[in-house]
């Protein structure tokens, strides 16, 4: 009898990641049932038994969920009924926490024979380490992507697979021999609305500024869609600076393959940009409320995954007002004017982006879930 499996990621790159790992998972079980929700690439794998959501689904920060409670918590109860009646061998969650560990609680409670495996865990260790025995309870083993956590994990008692980071596999396939261009810099905004509008024009008028002190430096900037490309071009008009930047739909890891250095919004990206040894600067903004209620419960020293994972400060960090024109400018001149600077910086970014494991992340979170189905 071929068994079941419900999944769920809630934004763009667990999408991806998700893809990954169902394409390696249905190697090895092509009979697999796959229901869930997730975006445009699992649902191409996966079928009709699941639901595309992210789009509507990918928001962050504590103000903007509320404002949407109730769209989730209808979401949420449909998708519970789903988990009823099918009542899968297999719940995956991918990453998305605010919502997944609601989910799996709500399961292991209905279900308990369901096992729950949970894929690129959420970073607990940051902004809430007592809720680890509670997610030891609750789930049956976590799949992490980075070294440091499966001892924190292990250490509560949950069973951990260290399984690497699934954008080796992805970037690797992008990695190109292009040399760079000395006088251009990357502006990187990040992939949502709320990101785009709260960092882009900071980043125009760190463009100004600086291109008025260094004219031959020209700046580059990707909208993560063709819709938000368009609202960084009307942006970039408004600010008068067409001239001076230029907007492309897509080709991100491209263009941090050829600038000389960059400025990154928090996330995703500032990983990517590591791995492909592009100096940078972090940016973060959100909602005052949302970053009053983090500032309380996050209790570590970086808030960027390349300094979290190296244990030391490789990029510098500019957190909601120090994210401002001056600071971004200085640290970018510094990149453009010190080549030394700018090359032991791409140094310790490709040296740290070297601890996130080597290619096949896909197929090992797939071998480890393999084991589950096999039972």
């Amino acid at each position: 009898m071929a068994k079941a499996l419900y999944v769920i990621a809630g934004e763009l790159s667990g999408d991806a990641h998700g893809a990954g790992m169902l394409r390696a998972l249905l190697s090895k079980h092509p009979d697999l049932k796959i229901h869930g929700a997730g975006g445009p690439e699992m649902r191409e794998i996966a079928g009709d038994g699941l639901r595309d959501w992210v789009e509507e689904a990918a928001v962050m920060g504590l103000w903007e969920v509320l404002k949407r409670y109730g769209w989730f918590k209808q979401r949420f109860d449909e998708m519970l009924a789903e988990v009823r009646a099918l009542k899968p061998d297999l719940l995956i969650l991918i990453d998305y926490p605010g919502f997944n560990l609601r989910f799996a609680e709500a399961v292991r409670s209905e279900l308990p024979q369901t096992k729950i495996i949970y894929y690129i865990s959420p970073q607990v260790w940051a902004w809430n380490k007592g809720r680890l025995p509670k997610m030891a309870r609750l789930l049956d083993e976590m799949l992490c992507l980075f070294p440091f956590e499966k001892p924190i994990f292990e250490g509560a008692g949950l069973p951990t697979t260290f399984v690497g980071h699934p954008l080796v596999d992805e970037l690797e396939e992008e990695r190109a021999s292009e040399p760079r261009e000395e006088n251009l810099v990357a502006l990187l905004p990040g992939s949502r609305e709320r990101e785009v509008a709260r960092l882009f024009p900071m980043m125009l008028e760190s463009a100004r500024r600086l291109h008025s002190k260094r004219p031959e430096t020209r700046f580059e900037a990707c909208g993560a869609s063709v819709k938000l490309a368009a609202r960084m071009r009307e942006l970039t008009t408004a600010a008068k600076l067409d001239e001076v930047v230029r907007i492309s739909d897509g080709g991100a890891h491209e263009l941090m393959q050829r600038a000389a250095c960059g400025v990154v919004a928090s996330g995703t990206a500032t990983l990517e940009a590591a791995y492909f040894g592009l100096p940078y600067c972090l940016v973060y903004k959100v909602a005052w409320p949302t970053y009053l209620a983090a500032k309380m419960l996050v209790k570590i020293e970086f808030i960027g995954l390349i300094n979290i994972l190296a244990g030391e400060r490789v990029v510098e960090e500019f957190i909601q007002s120090e994210a401002d024109p001056l600071r971004v400018e200085q640290s970018l001149a510094r990149f453009l004017a010190d080549d030394a600077h700018r090359e032991e910086t791409r140094r310790r970014l490709l040296a740290t982006a070297a601890k996130l494991g080597g290619p096949g992340a896909h197929l090992r979170a797939a071998t480890a879930i393999s084991k589950w189905i096999s039972r």
